[in-house]
């Protein structure tokens, strides 16, 4: 197997195939909208031909810009919140040793995340942490204001400039954002900082394939030329309108799916190095679809883990999910269950199977008994979790995205919500020309 592969058996028994044949028009109709941009939200699929624009001249210079950081830094802390974190925490958590965090002599630096939330505790612990440091920053935004990761930066870049002088700090710092407005870029120009740019066309959640993702994934040693190709040769085997093309018919299940009753899809793995995958396509799909009172909703489980959490929901709670399993073909290691004379566990009857052999029949068996429950069941198989893997799903799922937001009916590249709570927090916060707001919110605590 060269690709990842997506199988709707086990989701025809609420659906008919038939139903989601009788979608292609749809489909066809969205991905003519994607290709033409002719859509909602066409100034923002700057990412749809993405892969295929990423010449080896930037490849060359994010590995470089890598080099640099990984040769004079003993952590990087990538600094971005939404899409401007959780595509490179989910390629490097997947990729990772999982033990890395404990792992004192890696070759490669620590990358560690910030701007992401705004909780003090953590903030004080990773500057505890950082005060014996040679660390670096990759600080990811557009306009360099928004809240979160401004005020990681602006600490931040304060420690560095204080531990290393202002002129070393410099070199350390790594700015992706706008190609010519903002206060990022104004900083940067008037630092020497190291930049790159978001394209205006590639919107935060989409923004993984871009020096956004990118370079984080170099500093932590892997192969980003892998992971576009990857991407790449997903483009292409999702051009066609029809099921063939494995986006499309992600996108058409789902969609007869949420049309049959099934208002909610569960992103299942089976392997713990996906858990910020789930976290990735969580927001992809839910920034994407949740508009005008309309889209499926995305939660993720990580089994056999929360089997014993969520497994009981899942299998007879309300009949309104359907689950997408996301299944690892094969594993980088191998660990065979030994013999035990005693056989005090009852476990005799797998000794000498490997371990993924007890997960897979775990799945399966899960698998089995939540459709017999009800629980529709898609299916998506990657070979390995390996780059050029991660590249195809990547693209897979971001492709499926826009066609399953013009199935619904919506724009699926704004994201109009996100903004009121960002509204009523500078009220509250009393920011310069927020005085009428600021009014108003006081009026109703």
């Amino acid at each position: 197997m060269k690709h990842i592969e997506v199988n709707i058996k086990h989701a025809l028994g609420n659906i008919g195939r038939e139903q989601i044949e009788a979608l292609l028009p749809e489909v066809a109709d969205g991905l003519s909208k994607l290709h033409n941009g002719t859509g909602l939200g066409n100034d923002y699929i700057g990412w749809l031909d993405l892969p295929s624009r990423i010449d080896s001249g930037l490849l060359a210079d994010l590995k470089s810009s890598a080099e640099t950081l990984r040769a004079n830094c003993d952590t990087v802390v990538a600094i971005g919140i939404g899409g401007s974190y959780l595509g490179a925490k989910a390629v490097i958590e997947a990729l990772n040793n999982s033990f890395d965090a404990y792992i004192s002599s890696s070759e490669a630096p620590k990358v560690l995340f910030a701007g992401q939330n705004i909780g003090e505790d953590y903030l004080y612990e990773l500057q505890q942490y950082l005060a014996d440091k040679r660390f670096g920053i990759i600080v990811i935004s557009k306009s360099g204001t928004t809240t979160e990761p401004a005020i990681a930066f602006r600490l931040l870049k304060e420690q560095l400039e204080r531990q290393m002088g202002k002129a070393e700090a410099s070199k350390r710092i790594v700015a992706i954002t706008d190609a010519k407005r903002g206060a990022l870029r104004q900083l940067a120009t008037e630092e020497g900082y190291k930049t790159f740019v978001i394209e205006d066309s590639v919107g935060g959640r989409f923004s993984v394939l871009t020096p956004v993702g990118l370079l984080p994934i170099a500093v932590a040693g892997y192969d980003i030329e892998a992971l576009v190709n990857g991407a790449r040769e997903m483009q292409k085997a999702t051009l066609e309108p029809n099921l063939e093309n494995p986006s499309a018919l992600y996108a058409a299940t789902r969609n007869a799916l949420y049309r049959a009753g099934k208002k909610t899809e569960i992103l299942v793995n089976y392997n713990p190095k996906l858990h910020f995958f789930g976290e990735w396509w969580k927001q992809l799909y839910g920034e994407s679809e949740g508009k005008d009172h309309k889209g499926i909703f995305p939660a993720a489980v990580d089994n056999s883990t929360d089997l014993h959490s969520m497994g009981q929901w899942i299998q007879d709670g309300e009949r309104t999910i359907f689950e997408t399993v996301i299944s690892v073909d094969s594993t980088r290691h191998s660990v065979i269950i030994p013999a035990d004379d005693d056989n005090l566990d009852g476990l005799n009857y797998i000794a000498g199977k490997h371990v993924d052999q007890v997960n897979k029949m775990a799945e399966l068996g899960t698998r089995i008994a939540h459709v017999d429950g009800g629980v529709p069941n898609m299916r998506i198989t990657i070979p390995a979790l390996e780059e050029r893997y991660l590249g195809q799903l990547i693209y897979f799922f971001e492709k499926a995205c826009g066609i399953s937001g013009y199935l619904l009916g919506v724009n699926p590249f704004n994201q109009p919500g996100v903004e009121d709570y960002k509204r009523n927090m500078f009220a509250l916060l009393e920011k310069p020309g927020y005085e009428q707001d600021t009014e108003a919110i006081k009026a109703r605590i």
